[in-house]
């Protein structure tokens, strides 16, 4: 199992970031035409997160924006924190209504419970259909093997998981890429000097998930470096 640390320094190389845009470009659109996606953004608010938990409220509003233009997104927020707490928030229909939910939220010290979150997003596109889940950590304390087979549940449900990993922890990096792998999804890692960065992939995630992959490409034209590189990968 992984260690939480307080030293992240490692950002996501070109080829990571590169590798990462085009699994999203290639992964298959699911967005019912005529109707909203529906997106699980998912965070890690244990005591290590605390420094970046701020910049996640900042980032969300940009998801909103951008899939709004595409046919809007309902985005339902769930984190762990503490000893054994779980929360999941209703869906949510502006960023408003997702900002006042974590900005309620404070980071308490605990151990990972993405297993919790895997099968709450199991739960979740059982019931109706969700487009893509998104997660936002650092570390994994849990057995590998339970959350790759909760992994292969998600994937046969058609949710891709897509993570974005803070810092460079070894142990939690083969265990989010085995994750991304099995659903459909995409890792990726970032670090305190790659906010714009991450804003413009999680945006490029919630715009896939409300629109496909067409949307995903009218997208790329107006965004950044990283995000433009998927248009490349469209055919």
């Amino acid at each position: 199992m992984s260690k939480k640390t307080g030293n992240i320094s490692k950002s996501a190389t070109n080829a990571e970031i590169d590798a990462f845009i085009q699994k999203v470009a290639l992964t298959p659109a699911s967005a019912p035409t005529g109707e909203r996606g529906r997106l699980i953004f998912a965070l890690d608010a244990t005591a290590s997160r605390e420094p970046t938990w701020d910049r996640a409220c900042q980032i969300q509003g940009h998801m909103f924006q951008e899939a709004s233009s595409v046919g809007g997104l309902d985005i339902q927020m769930a984190y762990y924190r503490g000893f054994g707490e779980f929360r999941a928030s209703e869906w949510l229909t502006d960023s408003g209504q997702l900002v006042r939910q974590m900005t309620k939220v404070f980071c308490l010290g605990g151990q990972t419970q993405i297993a919790k979150i895997l099968k709450h997003a199991i739960a979740e596109g059982n019931a109706r259909k969700v487009n893509a889940l998104v997660f936002v950590g650092d570390c994994m304390e849990e057995s590998v093997d339970e959350l790759c087979q909760l992994a292969g549940e998600l994937g046969i449900l058609g949710v891709p998981t897509f993570i974005f990993q803070e810092g460079d922890e070894p142990i939690a990096t083969q265990a989010f890429k085995q994750i991304a792998r099995l659903t459909g999804g995409a890792h990726c890692s970032f670090d305190s000097s790659s906010a714009d960065q991450l804003r413009d992939l999680l945006s490029a995630v919630a715009v896939f998930a409300a629109g496909g992959r067409k949307a995903l490409e009218s997208f790329s034209k107006r965004a950044g470096r990283d995000v433009l590189l998927i248009a490349q990968q469209v055919k």
